[in-house]
């Protein structure tokens, strides 16, 4: 290696070193797993949905309100009355949810469309316990499912996109855009 080479290389390490130094160089944040993208994001909205209703987000570190504000809280984040999306498994199980409440617009805004997240995801959520129930493998009972992973998994790709949009862009706290 030329002299010339060396040289230069031995004055630009002490650069580098004290520019680290002075601007903070630090190891890249590590990124976090999208399910907790994912679950960041749900959580900013549930909260901006209760807030805009008057309402206080409970938080586990917080001493649990009064019975009635518990009742009030539930019913805005998961919706009241009867359930309006239904699925039965062949485990003999049916899985009900709400459309209306705080829970389910965050699921219509990060997914896109809740019927079809709703679907995809309890049925992609219960494959092992299909398996045990019917005696099948659980590669059969996913070959048998194909269309309802592949759907989930489309869906669960744009909550990814949507939620890292969302938490990137720092919305206005109670009111984040549609």
């Amino acid at each position: 290696m030329p002299l010339r080479t060396r040289v230069a290389g031995l004055l630009a390490a002490p650069l580098l070193l004290t520019g680290c130094l002075l601007t903070g160089c630090t190891a890249p944040a590590p990124r976090p797993a999208p399910d907790e993208v994912i679950k960041a994001a749900t959580q900013r909205l549930t909260d901006a949905c209760l807030t805009r209703q008057g309402l206080t987000p409970p938080r586990p570190a917080q001493s649990p309100p009064p019975a009635i504000d518990q009742q009030r809280v539930a019913a805005a984040l998961f919706g009241g009355g009867r359930a309006e999306l239904s699925i039965a498994l062949p485990t003999g199980y049916v899985v009900r949810a709400h459309t209306d409440g705080c829970l389910a617009a965050a699921q219509r805004r990060l997914y896109g469309d809740q019927r079809r997240w709703f679907r995809a995801s309890v049925i992609v959520n219960n494959l092992k316990p299909e398996a045990a129930h019917t005696h099948r493998s659980l590669a059969e009972v996913r070959v048998r499912h194909r269309a309802e992973i592949a759907d989930w998994q489309r869906l669960r790709a744009h909550a990814l996109a949507g939620s890292t949009a969302l938490l990137d862009n720092h919305p206005p706290k109670g009111d984040p855009p549609p």
